[in-house]
This record gives structure tokens, sequence and C-alpha cells, in this order.
């Protein structure tokens, strides 16, 4: 009585072991969570406070495309970073999830094709299969520091059924911050074989070490082709808010996917009023995450490149760190922790990096570590994850290492 949809959507990889962290838990074990990216940096006070003003005896929808005043804030903020869209190019979406899928919806029939650069974010595999649109992965590597693949891998891969290029940037799981001309692949790619680009942006404040997120929309070649899905989850510290953008200037692209947004009704009338208030934020905020993040970073990697048999590279951007362990299965790996080892009572939970590859078989010793605590307890976790390694080594769990 299942559908073959619902039965092809993958599990999350970031969230599908929290029964294994649940059960540590119950043993008094604390579990440090790098496996999400659930920052734990406060919120803007003036999110609660635009919430607090919010008075209305009726909770009402809202227009499909969301509150003018939001979308004209939203406008705002944009040209700020010289992406000059208008309010009538934007769509408020029930987080950054809801854009992507309008995206995809809009590209895309049943079984065609778009391509992603992995790994990359998990959740595009459960959107896509909802879908029954297929993934097509050009693969990047540990080893070279995940960065852009070659036209020539891409153009492997292009098929009469490819509607689009999907990718993040910067790059949610690696931490990757693309380059001009590694970008400049993309749109070359998708001029010559008449591709849409969908340009996932949700990350753009951070970059570290004097990188610029670029975004696409620095190409007004592939304006006529570009959607930027975005989200306010993570550079405002309101993942709950559920708050995205559909961005584009194509106007059929926007009207197809007005029609999705008038089939779900409307985002939610009181977080569209608390994410004017984000919007209102003090500049200050942004730049004192970023500078948390990047000490963060730091420690992360400083700990990481500790472990022996540890390949890893500096991340440039978001808020993640992809590593690849001396053990032959991550996920397995990220069980027995949680189910069989801690320090003083403190273990380390991470996902396991498989789940964002859609080739079978890649990934397997592979994790992400997202570097969302404070630097101490990242140093602890990150200690605790090294001295499992170890002891994880000496065991028979991994039948292939000795």
């Amino acid at each position: 009585m299942i559908s073959k949809r619902a039965l092809n959507v993958p599990a999350s990889p970031i969230r599908r072991l929290v029964p294994f962290a649940d059960e540590a838990k119950k043993k008094g074990i604390h579990v440090y969570h790098l496996n999400i990216g659930q920052p734990d940096i406060e919120t803007p006070p003036q999110w609660f406070e635009y919430i607090e003003k919010f008075k209305t005896k009726v909770v009402s929808y809202t227009h499909s495309q969301g509150i003018l005043p939001l979308r004209e804030k939203f406008s705002e903020y944009y040209k700020k970073w010289d992406i000059n869209i208008e309010p009538d190019e934007i769509i408020v979406t029930n987080g950054g999830s809801e854009a992507i899928m309008f995206a995809l919806g809009v590209v895309c029939d049943p079984n065609d094709e778009v391509i992603v650069i992995e790994p990359f974010y998990a959740n595009y595999a459960g959107f896509a299969a909802y879908l029954n649109v297929k993934l097509v992965p050009v693969t990047t590597t540990p080893e070279n520091g995940y960065r852009m693949p070659t036209k020539e891998e891409f153009e492997k891969v292009i098929t009469s059924k490819t509607k689009a290029i999907l990718f993040s940037n910067p790059s949610n799981p690696t931490g990757v911050v693309y380059t001009k001309e590694e970008l400049q692949i993309l749109v070359d790619i998708a001029l010559e074989h008449n591709l849409v680009i969908i340009s996932d942006e949700v990350y753009r404040e951070f970059a570290f070490d004097d990188k610029k997120a670029i975004s696409a929309y620095e190409f007004e070649e592939i304006h006529d082709r570009l959607i930027i899905v975005d989200s306010v989850s993570k550079r405002y510290s309101a993942c709950g808010a559920r708050i995205g953008t559909f961005l584009t200037k194509n106007k059929n692209f926007y009207s197809a996917a007005l029609k999705f947004a008038q089939a779900r009704l409307s985002p939610t009338e009181i977080t569209q009023y608390g994410t004017i208030g984000l919007l209102n934020s003090e500049e200050s905020y942004i730049q004192n995450v970023i500078n948390e993040y990047k000490k963060r970073r730091d420690v992360a990697f400083e700990e990481i490149k500790k472990i022996p048999g540890v390949i890893a590279h500096k991340p440039e951007g978001a808020f993640y760190l992809a590593a690849k362990l001396p053990v032959n299965n991550a996920e397995e790996f990220i069980k027995w922790m949680l189910s069989n080892f801690s320090i003083d009572n403190k273990t380390t939970m991470v996902a396991p990096l498989s789940g964002f590859y859609a080739t079978p078989n890649l990934g397997t010793s592979e994790i992400r570590i997202a570097y969302v605590l404070d630097s101490e307890k990242i140093k602890d976790a990150i200690k605790i994850l090294a001295k499992g390694i170890e002891k994880y080594k000496t065991l028979t769990v991994d039948s292939s290492i000795k």
C-alpha cells in the first residue's frame, strides 16, 4: 500500500542516527551534536521584538508570494550584495527546502535529470526522489579538497534529459567556496547545453580568510536561466522560522513557481513579520557570527588534523568540515561511538557522508562535522572522536582494520 515514491525517498543521513543518540542519552551520556547544522548562537532580539509587536485577532493566510513588506526588505538585503532582485521577483517559501523543491518542480518533469556536485546537501536527494527527478552526480574527492570538477567531467554526464545544475556555494557539506573561475565552468556549460542553474546560496555570509562567496547572479549572461534559493536559517540562527526565498528574473519560472506557492497557500504569517525583524537587525550581528564561526572552524580543523590517518582540508566557508577517517564504514563507526564509547560520560555524534553522495559506495569513510558548538565543546568533542577512532581500530567491529 506504500507508493514507490515513498519507498524511494531516502532517510536523512543527518537525522537517521538520532535513535542511537537518544539511547546514549537514556544511559546518562552527554552527546556532542556535531551532526546537524543547528547553530547555538542566539537569534537576533529583533526577531522576538517583531513577533511581540505583531497583534492580530485572526491568524490569516497571507499572499502566496509572501507579504509585501517582507519581500521589500529581502530586496533591500539582496541589493546590498549586488543582487538586483525586485520584490515581485521573490517568493517567500517555507524554508530553503521548499524553495529547492519549487526550483526542481519548475524545470523538471518526472524522470528528467539534474546534475549535482557530490558530496552535496543530503536533502537534495530527498527532494528529487519526491518529485521523481534523477540526480546525476559529478564527483569531488577529499584528496583534492572537494574542488570543482572540470568541464569535461560535467559534459560526460549530460544527456537529452539533463535540465539543470544544482549546487551550493559555499558548499554544504564540504565548506568549499568556489572561485569565479570555477563558477564560470558551470556558466559555460549551462549556456552551451541550454541548462538552468539552481544556485543554493544559504551560506553566502560565511566565507573566511578573505574569501568571497560569489553569487551566480554576478554572471549576467545567465539571468534568464538562473534560480537562486536562500534561507534565513543559518545567517540569523533562525532554523525554526522556516523562511526561505525563491529568486528569479525569469518571468516564466516565477509564474510557474507561484502556482506551486498558491497550491500550498502561504508561509506562516507571524514568522514573516519576525523575519522583517531579522532583516532589520544590527549589521554587527552578522559580522560577530562570522568571526565566531571562523574561530570554531580553526579549532575544529586544528583538532581533526591531529588524528592519524585523517584526510581533511581547511574549510573556506559555511560551517561544515568534511573529512575522510581511517575506518572502512563511518556510519558503523558513528553508531559504535553512540552505543559503546564515551569519555567522562561524553561522546560525539557526526554525520556519515555517504548519504551526501548519489554514487553508490562513495563516501563510506567520510564524515561531516558541523562546528555549531562553542570552541571548547568542539575541541572536547573532536578529542573524544580521536580517542574513539584509536579504540575502534583495535576492535573487530570493522573487520578489515587491523
